[in-house]
């Protein structure tokens, strides 16, 4: 049996969509999983789409995400070029081959011509003008410098037959496909004729692709049969929604690759959900490496239905993998988020992200999360209000000074050492310790919500800054 080998072949157009990045991760892992090779392939035939740096992008996105490939552009590999711009010669040689055969033919049809095959419904398809012309009127054409394409000649009557390995048998009437172009005007192939001819020629044994190919691999088999090549084993994924009546699309700017991570998900995060879009292991285990992933992945387990991309779910993974992290790595990627925040160059920046470690699922967060640390401003007093603890801001008055009292007299204002003095002082002022921490998180913060307790932010901003902030609370009650 020939060695797996499975392609990713994305257009230049622009930032990696999570979309493609799914295409490019289940043919990783199905190579990887089958003993193969996977190879990366620029598909640029369409040059007005063409986006300058968009290469460099696919690059890197592959190469971050952990998905190396073993032949392309960069690194090369033994069947080269493995960018279609670079490959003319060869599209334009089996073109030729292809109308030799009978499976293609030359166009000399006007744009006039084309916008009047219209039906009564506005629907334009041709008609096979140009098949009737004879050899020698293609050539006298030709020699006129008349501009022409290549034509796929798709049968008018029969059924198409393929089967897929997630779909099953996929049957398509010919009378519903067009003789779609092959070879433009400039000489460039479609991506209809281009991706058989790479595929063939790299000894691709797994096309692995979205459903919206389901109904055009009938005009690529009619190419390889024509050929008298082998079909290639088709493997045909779900699509992703943007919810329930919408697709993920990268036309719309829908969920890139580098977006995600510019907002703070880890690489790892990412590629691990991506994965579970349309696809679950055996043991429906969540959180996986890749190593783990090429190990459990089977077709078994993809779904035929459409997956939705779900951001909370993503969230939660994400925070999975950072809570996994130790300090020293959560705080290298949580420093540049830090750095954007307004307590930087103010408050110990490792000291915070301490409190942040546990408590942050989104790195890109960070800076709405600790912003208002930088300045205590006037906040609503009825935040002290707790009916757990029993506290408002009647007893916040009461509290308060007391609390000022003893944290003056405190020489270490480390955490363990504030929040053991002042739990000891909740009997003799016979009130709960919550209470006492609830008035101190109030009145230092004036947040209800804080990455950290009381004593804990107490003792990140300082002794003389938690007194004035305590000050500053008083003046307002």
């Amino acid at each position: 049996m020939a060695k797996v080998r499975t392609r990713f072949a994305p257009s230049p157009t622009g930032f990696m969509h999570l979309g493609g990045l799914r295409t490019a991760l289940y043919a990783f892992l199905y190579a990887k999983a089958n003993g193969g090779d996977f190879v990366l392939r620029i598909e640029d035939t369409d040059q007005q789409r063409f986006v300058e740096g968009a290469v460099d992008l696919i690059y890197s996105s592959l190469l971050e995400s952990g998905l190396k490939y073993d032949e392309g552009p960069d690194i090369g590999g033994n069947y080269g070029p493995y960018v279609q711009s670079e490959r003319k010669e060869i599209y334009a040689e089996y073109a030729k081959k292809l109308i030799d055969l009978g499976g293609a033919y030359y166009c000399f049809c006007s744009k006039e011509r084309l916008e009047s095959l219209t039906d009564e419904n506005g629907n334009r398809k041709y008609d096979k003008h140009c098949l009737k012309l004879s050899k020698e009127e293609v050539e006298t054409k030709i020699k006129a410098g008349e501009p022409y394409v290549i034509r796929q000649n798709i049968p008018t009557e029969g059924m198409s037959s393929y089967d897929d390995l997630i779909y099953g048998t996929i049957e398509v009437d010919y009378k519903e496909l067009e003789d779609n172009i092959l070879i433009k005007s400039d000489g460039m192939p479609t991506y209809n004729f281009a991706n058989v001819i790479d595929d063939h020629l790299m000894g691709i044994t797994h096309v692995i692709r979205g459903t919206e190919y389901l109904s055009s691999t009938p005009k690529y088999n009619l190419m390889y049969d024509a050929f008298g090549w082998e079909r290639p084993v088709y493997i045909h994924l779900p699509t992703i929604m943007k919810d329930a009546t919408r697709k993920l699309s990268k036309r719309y700017g829908d969920a890139n690759f580098d977006d995600f991570v510019n907002k703070g998900y880890l690489k790892e995060a990412i590629i691990n959900y991506v994965a579970l879009l349309g696809w679950a292991p055996k043991d429906n285990r969540e959180k996986m490496t890749l190593q783990e992933m090429i190990d459990c992945f089977s077709l078994d387990g993809i779904s035929k239905s459409p997956s939705i991309f779900d951001e909370v779910k993503l969230r939660w993974l994400n925070g999975e993998y950072i809570k996994a992290l130790t300090f020293e790595e959560f705080y290298s990627l949580a420093r540049p988020f830090l750095e954007k925040s307004k307590v930087n160059g103010i408050f110990d920046l490792e000291k915070i992200a301490k409190l942040l470690h546990n408590r942050v699922d989104v790195l890109g967060e960070i800076p709405e999360k600790i912003d208002w640390l930088a300045n205590l401003e006037t906040y609503d007093l009825a935040l002290f209000d707790n009916k757990k603890n029993k506290t408002n801001a009647e007893v916040a008055k009461t509290l308060l000074p007391k609390i000022k009292e003893v944290l003056s007299s405190v020489e270490s204002f480390d955490n363990d050492t504030l929040f053991a003095t002042l739990s000891e002082k909740a009997g003799e002022w016979e009130v709960k310790s919550g209470a006492i921490f609830w008035v101190l998180r109030i009145a230092i913060t004036g947040q209800g919500v804080t990455p950290g307790g009381a004593t804990e932010i107490a003792s990140l901003i300082g002794k003389d800054e938690t007194l004035k902030r305590i000050d500053f609370s008083l003046s307002i009650l």
